[in-house]
Parts: structure tokens; C-alpha cells; sequence
């Protein structure tokens, strides 16, 4: 095997992404690349390394032995590198590295957390930092901090995770919203009683189905959801009711699309956290994201507070 340079390492991690992916087809997506630009990577990187890495064709996508320790050992390279860049960077009171951040979906226009202003202000004293940011439901998030896929993940969590640490930012307003072709949009408030609420098509996240229907005091689920763009988008049918974040539900109402339903019975508030690994209270680089989380978060209470 020839000896590794700067080239190899890029091709090291197309090939990661290739298995991370799954096989060509997703991975052309994660990269931007053509299939046949895959595969010549591929096979110059089997050519430097003196080995074939995987089978391809009718059959699928599947690693070799070869192809399943350069995998693991690609991955430990580049979590060495990281090391190495936190080391030296820290050395020199500089933040860099990785950072890895997992959210709930439906954050963007909830102005009580902030979160992009939170990034925006952090990256401006730490432009040394990558910043990989995805979506989660509550309990995909909760298991991938546990596992060390993510280094700080925000959402309404259980807090009963071992090993981690929550810091609570902000109480995130809900409400049970009908669209405006739903029968009980133009009825009084009044007149809109638990009978219509039990008997109307309702709609639950997949992750809280139990907890909206106990909210709601329904019999049944009409249908199920995962992310709020979603459920959103099934309360404008017209066709069912369902829970969603004031600052969601607000927006819409706002445009005559959507209406909120008897307030003073059907809302809740879910209390958001950041949540990292008790492990990673000692890392400049994960702590440091998580106070400016929580200084953004108290600065819109106190400005919220002060109006």
C-alpha cells in the first residue's frame, strides 16, 4: 500500500460517505456528485489502498472485509484529526473542530429560543468551528446524544437519559388549531364544545401520540405525524384538528388559514432543554455553544418581561 497524502484523505471520505449512505444512490445526493465520478474515486482509492472495498451491481451495495476495517479505520482517522485540530486550536485559546448539533423540527420562527441567532454570535468567535446541523424527533435525538452521534441536541425531552445533562432555555406554547375549511373554523367559541372536539378527525405527533390524545381528551387518532411542517399542513386540509406550537399555528391564524380552538381548555406548554453528554461539560467547544444557547434564551425572557 502507498503511503497516504492529501488527496487519499478526500477520498477516504467519499468512500465514508458512500457506506454511511448506504450504497451510490444516496450518496451521489450527500456529495453532489455523479455516480461515475463515485466510482472513479472509489476505484482509485482501491487502486492507492491495494484492494477492492466493496461489491456493486444487480446485487447491491456490500463491503468486503478490506472495505469493512478501512471503514472503521477511515472513521477513527478522522475522529483523530478532529482531536488533534480541538488540541491545537485549544492550545492557542482558539475553538475548532466539530461541533454536531441535532434539533426538532419547527424551531426556525419560535422566537422565545433564538437558535440562529445563538449560531450566528457563536461562529463570529469561533470561525475555526464546522458545524453540522440535522433534525430529530425528541427520542432519535435523546439516543443519539446518549450514543455520541451528536454533541448538543434542543428539544422537549424526557430527562430521563443517563449520562446526560439537560440545561432548560425556554417554555414553548401550544394550541389545538382547525383549518379554515374545517366545520368549527366560523363557530363561536362558545359553541364549540368537548363533544365536537372528541368527535372532529384529530391529528398526533407519532412521538406524543398518548400525550395528545390525554391533552385533547379524545377517543381516537385520525392520523399521525412526525414533523411539524406536516402536521401543519394536515390541520390546513380542513380535514382534522390537531395540537401545534403557538408561533406556528399563530403565523397561519394571522392569515385566515388556520384558527386556534377554546385556548382556555386546550393548550400546554413543553419545556426545551439543551442536552449534552455529562462528558462533554469539560469541552470548551460543546459548552461554549450551550452558554450562548442559554445567554440567548434569558435575554429574550428578560427582553419579553421588560415589554
Amino acid at each position: 500500500m502507498r503511503r497516504l497524502d492529501n488527496i487519499d484523505l478526500r477520498l477516504l471520505r467519499v468512500f465514508a460517505t458512500i457506506v454511511d449512505a448506504g450504497g451510490f444512490a444516496d450518496a451521489q445526493i450527500a456529495l453532489n456528485l455523479s455516480s461515475s465520478t463515485l466510482s472513479t474515486h472509489l476505484a482509485t482509492l482501491e487502486r492507492k489502498l491495494g484492494g477492492t472495498l466493496c461489491e456493486r451491481g444487480r446485487g447491491g451495495f456490500r463491503l468486503t472485509s478490506f472495505g469493512q476495517s478501512t471503514y472503521e479505520a477511515a472513521k477513527q482517522l478522522f475522529s483523530d484529526i478532529e482531536t488533534f485540530e480541538f488540541r491545537v486550536g485549544n492550545s492557542r485559546g482558539q475553538l475548532v473542530g466539530r461541533l454536531r448539533v441535532g434539533i426538532v423540527d419547527g424551531v426556525v420562527t419560535n422566537p422565545k429560543l433564538g437558535l440562529q441567532a445563538a449560531i450566528g454570535t457563536f461562529m463570529a468567535k469561533a470561525e475555526g468551528v464546522f458545524v453540522e446541523l440535522a433534525l430529530g424527533t425528541p427520542n432519535e435525538l435523546e439516543r443519539a446524544i446518549a450514543e455520541g452521534e451528536h454533541d448538543v441536541v434542543v428539544g422537549p425531552f424526557s430527562q430521563k437519559t443517563p449520562g446526560v445533562a439537560y440545561v432548560p432555555l425556554h417554555r414553548e406554547a401550544h394550541g389545538l388549531y382547525c383549518g379554515r375549511q374545517h366545520p368549527l373554523f366560523d363557530l363561536p367559541s362558545r359553541e364549540i364544545t368537548r363533544t365536537q372536539i372528541e368527535e372532529a378527525k384529530f391529528s398526533v405527533r407519532g412521538y406524543r401520540h398518548l400525550e395528545d390524545l390525554y391533552r385533547a381528551d379524545h377517543p381516537r387518532a385520525s392520523a399521525s405525524v412526525i414533523h411539524m411542517e406536516a402536521q401543519a399542513m394536515i390541520i390546513l386540509s380542513g380535514q382534522f384538528i390537531g395540537f401545534l406550537p403557538c408561533h406556528i399555528g399563530d403565523h397561519w391564524a394571522g392569515q385566515g388559514e388556520m384558527r386556534r380552538l377554546r385556548p382556555e381548555l386546550y393548550s400546554f406548554e413543553s419545556l426545551h432543554f439543551a442536552a449534552l453528554r455529562r462528558s462533554g461539560t469539560n469541552l470548551p467547544l460543546v459548552q461554549g455553544f450551550v452558554d450562548e444557547l442559554k445567554r440567548h434564551a434569558d435575554m429574550i425572557k428578560m427582553a419579553q418581561a421588560s415589554d
